[in-house]
Order: structure tokens, then C-alpha cells, then sequence
């Protein structure tokens, strides 16, 4: 889960990176409160969890509390890259004279983390990698030794830090990391990290990325989520405890199995292209339980989707037999009665195929249609959506 920049801000502050004051305001009128209260130059920031906000008018510059007020306005409900604004931070200003790169992530490439640092920062770090890939220092940190005060020092001297500066910033990075640490995050990054007049280092702008499966240790991060910003047939599904993502289509998909969910969500794509273009709705992968209750949650937060004009089960036997999951299907459609009124193309093979088979033919529901294949299955799926 990403975080908020404001977010980010107070989780630096609590773990003792040097911040800059910072105050939410979901309105104009509170954006000129805030800029009234901290009082000399503040900037407004749009609070969109994606990149490129100053590039798309996301970020202004106040010198007086009216300006702060007319800066919210233009930003609020402003659309960036898909985000649409609906809170701005309102940040003191900074006289800044020189602006650095600070980040630690997750390298799953080679099981480790990664600390990426350059003396050049405010850029894309994408476009300086690219551009300048000498720029930008590369250290590998140990996951049981993390970055104490001589991985940092490293880190300073291989970013090409001033020798005067090394002490100061490799503090620093050692309290960003105990952030990266202790909040169980994948990534934290600052950029920029600067220096201002005054000779101080602030983390002035920070994006933190936290790890969902840490949440049982976590219990805090629950405050972090923005309901009112996410998908309600993915929180739905969340609650249901289901491995669900919505997409931008016409096709449910319910497999077993996160291969074979990909696998299927490929073939669906490819057969609609000769049914009018449709494309898969969703991924989700109900896993190795595919009992009636499973299937029934499954069903229904697929069939709860607008969008949705026909649903395909693609189900791999295994330690659940093809039985279970037929039984699961037509006890899914009992509990559901009126609400499931699509039709459902259901593939088996596997374990116990046959047995399954048999249980959906007796059971002879209207909207059930089965195919021997996956090839088959989607392209009835397919064309039934294109039907509707």
C-alpha cells in the first residue's frame, strides 16, 4: 500500500527525520487557515498518490494566506494522471540550496535491499538513471544489518557527498532506514532530500510504499487506508477475504490457482478480440477451497460489478477435487437466488472431473453452461458478453 505524502511526512517526523511543518486541508478556505497558522512562504500540494503532480499544476507556491486559498482552489478536483485531487498539504517553504536522492527498497531480484543516493536529486530518478547513470549510487544493505552508521557513511562517499556533509547526512539515512524497518515498508524514498541556507538536511517531499503482509504486526497501518479512494467491489472482496482485482471489462473470471487465473485472463482476452473486443473483468483466484460459502463470495462480488455481462470458472482439480467445486457452484447459485443473473460458463478438469461434470448436469441450472476446454470456455464466455 502506498502512503500520502502527509502520511509519509508524519511518519518521518515520528522516527526523527527532519521535516518541514505540514498541514491537511480537504477545502480552500482550510488551506488558508493552515497558511495563516505557518505563517511566511508555503506550498500546496496535491495529496495524489502518483508522480508528476508539479508537471500537472499539483504544486504552488503561496507567499500569503490568499494566495495559499487560490492555489487550493485550482487544485482541488484536479485531475492528474487518472487521481483526481481531493486534499492538498499546505508545507512551509524552504530556502533551499541544494536538493539530493534518498531511497531504500526491496531488490527481489537478489533478495536483498537496495539504497539508491545521488547528490543530484529533484529529477525523476528514472530519467537520471538514464541519463546520468554515474550519478547515482548504488549500495546493497544487508536485511539483517540494515543501514547502521558505517553502511551510511558508505552510502554518503559513494553518492559523491561533500566530506563536510557525510556526517550530517549519513544520520539521516540511518533514520530513514529505521523508518523502512519498523513501518515493515518496501520503499522509502526522498527526493528531493535537501540542504538549505540555514545548513539544514530536510526530507522535503517522501513516498513510502508499506508491505500489506506485515499487517498482523501492524495494526496501525488500518488508519493508513483510504477507503473513500478505493475500489468498493476490491474493499468488498478484501473483507471477504478473496485474492480479487477489478479491471476494465466485460468477463468475470473466478479460477484457482494465481497461474491459472493469469493463464485464463490471457485466453479470455484473446477470444473476445473476435466478440466484440471484450476483455476480462477481474482477476480473481479463490485459491484451494472452493467450498459453496468461497464460491458464493466469489460469485457475488463479480455479479455486483456493472460491468460485468458474463462470468467464466476455470477450475484445475487438485487437492480440491472437481466435485467439491461443482458442488460449490450450485450451492454458490442456491444462496444467491435472484442476485445471480448471468450466465456462467464453468470449465472442470482435474481430479474428479467426471463426478463434477455429472453434479452440474443434474443440477441442470439456467445459467450454467459448461466446455471441455479453457480455449472453449472463454470463447462462450466471450461471446455471451457480447450478446448482452
Amino acid at each position: 500500500m502506498d502512503l500520502y505524502e502527509y502520511q509519509a511526512r508524519d511518519l518521518f517526523e515520528r522516527y526523527g527525520v527532519p521535516v518541514l511543518a505540514g498541514i491537511v486541508a480537504d477545502t480552500a478556505e482550510e488551506a488558508r487557515a493552515a497558511a495563516e497558522k505557518l505563517g511566511g512562504v508555503v506550498v500546496v500540494k496535491a495529496q495524489v498518490k502518483i508522480g508528476g503532480r508539479g508537471k500537472a499544476g499539483g504544486v504552488k507556491v503561496a507567499r500569503t494566506p490568499g494566495e495559499a486559498f487560490a492555489a487550493a482552489q485550482a487544485i482541488l478536483g484536479l485531475d492528474i494522471k487518472g487521481h483526481r485531487v481531493e486534499r492538498v498539504m499546505v508545507a512551509a517553504g524552504a530556502d533551499i540550496v541544494e536538493e539530493y536522492y534518498f531511497s531504500v527498497l526491496l531488490d527481489r531480484a537478489n533478495r536483498s535491499y537496495l539504497a539508491l543516493c545521488s547528490v543530484e536529486g529533484g529529477m525523476d530518478i528514472e530519467q537520471l538513471a538514464e541519463t546520468k547513470p554515474e550519478a547515482l549510487a548504488r549500495v546493497e544493505v544487508c536485511p539483517i544489518e540494515g543501514i547502521n552508521e558505517v553502511k551510511a557513511l558508505e552510502i554518503a562517499r559513494a553518492a559523491n557527498f561533500p566530506e563536510e556533509l557525510v556526517p550530517q547526512v549519513a544520520q539521516v539515512f540511518e533514520r530513514l532506514y529505521a523508518v523502512y524497518s519498523g513501518e515493515d515498508a518496501t520503499l522509502v524514498e526522498v527526493n528531493p532530500l535537501v540542504r538549505t541556507s540555514a545548513g539544514d538536511i530536510i526530507a522535503l517531499d517522501g513516498k513510502i510504499s508499506i508491505d500489506e503482509n506485515a499487517e498482523f504486526r501492524q495494526p496501525d497501518h488500518a488508519g493508513y487506508v483510504d477507503k473513500a479512494a478505493e475500489n468498493p467491489l476490491e474493499c468488498k472482496a478484501k473483507e471477504l477475504d478473496l485474492n480479487y482485482v477489478k479491471l476494465d471489462g466485460e468477463v468475470g473470471v473466478i479460477g484457482n490457482g494465481a497461474g491459472l487465473v493469469m493463464s485464463t485472463l490471457d485466453v479470455v482476452a484473446y477470444a473476445g478480440e473476435a466478440h466484440g473486443n471484450v476483455k476480462p473483468a477481474n482477476f480473481l483466484d479463490i485459491g484451494g477451497g472452493a467450498s459453496a460459502e468461497v464460491m458464493a463470495n466469489g460469485l457475488d462480488v463479480i455479479l455486483s460489478d456493472q460491468q460485468v455481462r458474463s462470468v467464466f470458472v476455470n477450475v484445475f482439480g487438485g487437492i480440491t477435487a472437481c466435485d467439491a467445486v461443482a458442488n460449490g457452484i450450485v450451492g454458490a447459485l442456491e444462496k444467491l437466488g435472484d442476485s445471480a443473473n448471468k450466465p456462467l460458463v464453468v470449465r472442470l478438469d482435474g481430479n474428479n472431473v467426471e463426478e463434477g461434470r455429472l453434479i452440474l448436469n443434474e443440477a441442470n441450472h439456467p445459467l450454467v453452461i459448461q466446455a471441455a476446454t479453457m480455449d472453449e470456455g472463454a470463447a462462450k464466455a466471450a461471446e455471451l458478453a457480447n450478446a448482452r
